[in-house]
């Protein structure tokens, strides 16, 4: 085996000094995959760097200590303090800011006392301390209202002058403002605004700076020995969770595009080989004369196609890493914090183990097949094809390489399952194109009874021994099938921001009405010139802390409804059902009903969380623990962005719990700024969120997620260009040959160029038409099990790939035509 193995290495460069010219595809096909997978791992990687090494300055403090509507009980901040520890209490909600002009928007309030921030430095421009009595705003809020230096701004109650606008906030990351640009004031001026009133959306937060020596753990274990259960306690190694859930799941979903374009460029290696070896057709023909033995044809071959391999994953990683400084660059306005640009061994390993095994799968076959075929067998088979397979050992090679490449993608996935339906779909799309092509080829044998010459040659190419309809087929289809993919998502995406939601939608939400308010604000908003709608509905914030009386930590939940689980979630109680309310189990209770309370839950997380009807879950409102006994489950629809709420109860215990409500507006959207005018002056305290902004700001992000997965998918569409190019390059020398015979037998160009055509035309019709269904179905998985929104059909869309790809696919065998028609006759037929 040594000596083998020695002879093959021998052979291999011998073979290799003369070039590389037939496995230049193979080269780019595994450098692109490569380099994306690359780019994705290692900006992951970086950004989370940047998060881990900024932790303390992003969260605030070494530890983090989080609350609704309640302040932190003055002993507990003792016993802090008592430690030797620094803390800087913080107080966020929302409020409308008002310049004297009359111009308002909707800002998130933050007011910070003397000691923030404990890390990094609070910037503002111009230069300075926040001043009692002042306001800080973010620069676009300042532009929106026209604000000079010294002006006065009305938030609330409280009449503040304008200090300058926010240049730079440490924990920025760790506590975004959402729904509205920032303004910060003074923890003592919070008090002159009015704005805490019984029920209002608050949350107070406490940032802690341990002194040197001290134990996280330890500090956090006596923190929530004090708490009440409802402080939610983080570290600074958890800056930022969200962040972190997000770059795992996009770098997930990237990562996976990235391997689609890996494997498109698989199917270029083994077009790629297959091309090297018919090439080599002669040599491995005489050395099989010669008496070389067929292992060590294959070992030579594969040490070549290995080493080759490993070129183009070296030159992956190299450009990987290129693009990941212009992915960090381009993307330094949307990732949390600067990534720390770097050499990260990991995801270059996974990107290299990733390069390697899709070589493997994609180049033992051709190489098993060269194994077996007789000397003689290779010297016809440009003419015959030989139907020579594999032997059984190199097939569970090959099946071991799938498994390993197929474990490598589960294992490394933040979504194992969604990662596992992807392999499965690349392995079904593969087969689904392979049959395409065996019914293509089919087909055409069936119509041999076809009188017009042209048409006639055509469709024999499409059967004839040694024809490429397979390859092609494959290839054109699987960056097709990407293609209508990303189409069908981002077509989707469109539909739900721009088609459907901004026609149903409201024109506001109003929050933080005071119950003693609610009545004359109904009627100073009914009142208002061009409102049609005016819907109110009380609000309140619970906590779920069990279910079935299982701590939620320690229920069995779907993955899919956890999230109702994290935080605080809107409650409201109602005698009656809600407009619109579809039920979808048990029934509502009766509009007098004053028992113990009743719930009605969205209809998902029931299922989720495996309720039937009167089960219980006790939620946290405003410290005190309320049990809720399951009535009935609702379908809710999300998109008309009207007034749902998850959990419905029962009026009773909870209509006498200290609360706000929350109202819906609909009218003429050429008045909204006069209605908002309007209605904030009569309520200082009250704040409305303009939906129109709300539904821009999530449309400016599903932009830039589109432009992200359109980036990578670009990079498939690549990759596919490639394969394509290396299969028409890999049949070109036959066409060559098939056009200088038909011409001297007296075939036309003309004749010639409609055949091929014919051949062409179909190809690109059928590998369209399954590129259209396999990408409906990868559209359908993606937008209802990772993005979980609701799916459309848009045959439009599907329509344009079809005829996109026929048009591509004639583009290009015309231009392979023609090359083809211009050889001689001469100097071919002399050399054969």
């Amino acid at each position: 085996m040594m000596q083998t193995l020695a002879l093959g290495f021998r052979f291999a460069r011998r073979e290799l000094r003369g070039g590389i010219k037939g496995l230049r595809i193979v080269l780019a096909c595994l450098a692109l995959g490569v380099a994306a997978i690359t780019a994705v791992g290692t900006l992951r990687a970086a950004t989370q760097a940047g998060l881990a090494a900024d932790g303390s300055r992003i969260l605030g403090g070494d530890l983090q200590v989080a609350m609704s509507y309640r302040p932190m009980p003055q002993p507990v901040r003792d016993w802090i303090t008592g430690q030797g520890a620094r803390l800087a209490e913080i107080v966020e909600m929302r409020a409308m800011a008002v310049a004297d002009s009359g111009e308002r928007t909707l800002v998130e309030l933050k007011a910070v006392d003397g000691s923030y921030p404990l890390y990094g430095e609070l910037a503002l421009e111009p230069a300075g301390a926040l001043p009692k009595g002042a306001v800080a705003l973010d620069p676009l809020v300042a532009e929106r209202l026209g604000l000079a230096h010294g002006d006065t701004v009305r938030l609330g109650e409280a009449r503040l002058r304008y200090a300058g606008t926010v240049a730079q906030e440490p924990d920025k990351v760790a506590s975004p403002a959402i729904l509205g640009p920032r303004a910060m004031i003074k923890l003592g001026d919070l008090a002159a605004t009015q704005l805490i009133q019984p029920g209002s959306l608050v949350q107070f937060q406490y940032n802690i700076a341990l002194p040197p020596g001290a134990s996280e753990a330890d500090f956090a274990r006596g923190l929530r020995e004090r708490g009440d259960g409802g402080w939610r306690i983080r570290s600074a190694a958890e800056a930022s969770p969200g962040v972190n859930r997000f770059l795992d799941r996009a770098a997930s979903f990237l990562t996976l595009a990235g391997l689609t374009a890996l494997l498109v460029g698989g199917i270029g290696v083994a077009t790629g080989v297959r091309s090297w070896l018919d090439q080599r057709a002669r040599t491995i023909a005489t050395l099989r004369c010669l008496g070389a033995p067929a292992r060590l044809i294959f070992v030579t071959y594969l040490i070549q196609v290995m080493v080759l391999s490993a070129l183009g994953i070296l030159i992956g990683l190299v450009a990987g890493q290129g693009l990941t400084v212009l992915g960090a660059h381009a993307l330094s306005s949307v990732l949390p914090v600067p990534p720390r640009l770097g050499i990260y061994p990991l995801p270059l390993a996974q990107a290299a183990l990733y390069g390697m095994l899709t070589a493997l799968v994609f180049a033992l076959w051709p190489l098993g097949r060269a194994r077996e075929i007789p000397g003689a067998a290779l010297f016809r088979d440009a003419v015959q094809r030989s139907a020579g397979w594999p032997r059984l050992s190199l097939l569970l090679a090959n099946g071991a390489a799938v498994l390993a490449l197929v474990a490598l993608v589960v294992g490394t996935a933040e979504q194992r399952g969604f990662a596992l339906g992807f392999c499965g779909a690349a392995i079904g799309t593969l087969l689904l194109f392979r049959l395409g092509a065996w019914g293509l080829a089919a087909f055409a044998r069936r119509l041999r009874g076809v009188r017009r010459p042209s048409l006639r040659l055509g469709l024999a190419n499409l059967h004839r021994p040694g024809a490429p309809t397979a390859l092609m087929l494959v290839s054109l289809g699987i960056g097709l099938t990407t293609l209508s993919a990303i189409a069908m998502i981002e077509g989707n995406l469109r539909q739900q921001i721009q088609g459907q939601m901004p026609d149903q939608a409201p024109n506001f939400y109003f929050i933080d009405i005071q119950s003693d308010q609610a009545e004359r604000f109904d009627a100073v908003a009914r009142a208002q010139p061009g409102v049609t709608e005016v819907r109110r509905v009380p609000s309140l914030r619970a906590r779920i802390v069990s279910i079935k009386g299982v701590p939620v930590g320690q229920a069995v939940v779907s993955e899919e409804t956890r999230w109702a689980l994290q935080g605080d979630r809107g409650l409201t109680y109602a005698a009656s059902p809600p407009e619109g309310t579809r039920l979808s189990r048990g029934e509502w209770w009766a509009p007098d009903y004053n028992g113990s309370p009743l719930l009605s839950l969205d209809e998902r997380l029931a299922a989720g969380w495996g309720l039937a009807l009167g089960d219980e879950i006790t939620v946290d409102v405003l410290g005190r623990e309320v049990p809720l006994k399951l009535a009935s489950t609702r379908q809710i629809e999300w998109q008309g962005l009207g007034l749902n709420f998850t959990l419905i109860a029962s009026p009773g215990l909870l209509s006498a719990a200290p609360h706000t409500h929350i109202a819906t507006l609909r009218g003429d959207a050429a008045r909204d700024s006069a209605t908002l005018r309007a209605v904030t002056d009569a309520f200082p305290n009250v704040s409305g969120i303009r939906v129109r902004d709300a539904l821009e700001a999530v449309a400016g992000l599903l932009q830039r997620m589109g432009t992200a997965i359109s980036a990578v998918a670009s990079v498939t569409l690549a990759a596919g260009a490639l394969v394509l190019a290396g299969a028409m390059a890999a049949g070109q020398r036959g066409r060559v040959r098939d056009a200088v015979v038909l011409k001297v037998v007296g075939a036309t160009r003309a004749q010639i160029r409609r055949a091929w055509l014919v051949e062409f035309g179909l190809l690109g019709v059928t590998a369209g038409c399954i590129a259209a269904l396999c990408g409906t179905l990868a559209s359908w998985a993606v937008a209802r099990y990772v993005m979980r929104t609701d799916w459309v059909f848009l045959p439009f869309t599907l329509g344009i790939t079809v005829i996109g790809c026929t048009l591509l696919t004639l583009a290009l065998g015309y231009a392979g035509t023609a090359l083809a028609l211009r050889a001689r006759a001469a100097p071919l037929l002399r050399n054969e």
